[in-house]
């Protein structure tokens, strides 16, 4: 912009930006939407730091896409269960999704956060800096006894190898984010999920089938480790439960007016 104009971009008038702003998503063939969402978002930074508030030189809100995540059925988490070769990679599978947990979260579960008897899994830190304890399902737990008798992993649930987890000199002998991502992408791959997911997706459908069973929303909030009831809100408008279940005009369609039916 200073370069456009020759100027500071805080000596500019609001038409000036109005107009560059409408250069670029318009004239200039910018490559993508968050290109322009970055340039908007610098001249905020910019007022913030020159005490300048966004709506006197102009600035357009950014508003976020509106996006339902991708859930897989049960039928295709049982596929995805039950595709990888490793138990290392099943045990990790089923944790994400059993007690959904996010990538961070799941590297970061040591043997100690484990409770057989109680069935339970502490969750140490995860997002927001906040504890948290999840249920562990008897069949999870039955997986995890089999997999530490036949591993014996040292104090991380999964440990990696430390060279692949090098920062600013010191090792991190957790399983790495790469490691969890592949596990997750190559066990799609085998069970032939076609859909389009990601380590998160598992914590999506872990939270939706716990909606579609009957769980409820705040009990839901809490096991998600949620700040805002808002986040956990958006499941409702995945899982296919309620009075009744969403369906399709062809349903009742071909029930009425179908072969079958005369």
């Amino acid at each position: 912009m200073a370069l456009h104009f020759k100027c500071l971009p805080t000596e500019l008038e609001e038409d000036q930006i109005s107009d560059y702003l409408h250069l670029l998503k318009q004239e200039h063939n910018t490559p993508s939407d968050s290109y322009f969402k970055h340039t908007v978002f610098g001249l905020r930074m910019l007022c913030k730091v020159e005490h300048i508030k966004p709506h006197d030189i102009g600035l357009p809100s950014i508003k976020r896409p509106n996006k339902l995540p991708v859930v897989l059925s049960k039928a295709e988490m049982w596929s995805l269960l039950q595709a990888p070769d490793l138990l290392k990679h099943k045990i990790l599978i089923g944790l994400l999704y059993g007690c959904g947990l996010r990538c961070l979260e799941a590297r970061s579960v040591r043997i100690q956060d484990i409770d057989m008897d109680r069935k339970t899994l502490h969750v140490v830190q995860g997002k927001g800096k906040k504890d948290r304890y999840v249920p562990i399902s008897d069949h999870l737990i039955r997986g995890i006894q089999k997999y530490l008798d036949a591993e014996n992993p040292d104090t991380w649930l999964f440990n990696g190898q430390p060279e692949a987890n090098r920062k600013g000199g010191d090792f991190d002998s957790r399983y790495s984010q790469k490691g969890v991502q592949w596990a997750v992408s190559s066990a799609a791959k085998k069970a032939g999920i076609i859909k389009h997911i990601n380590v998160h997706t598992l914590r999506h459908t872990y939270a939706t089938h716990l909606l579609e069973d009957g769980m409820d929303i705040m009990t839901l909030k809490e096991m998600l480790g949620h700040e805002r009831i808002e986040t956990t809100l958006v499941y409702l408008h995945i899982a296919q439960s309620g009075r009744r279940k969403a369906f399709s005009p062809l349903d009742t369609l071909f029930t009425e007016c179908g072969p079958r039916s005369k």
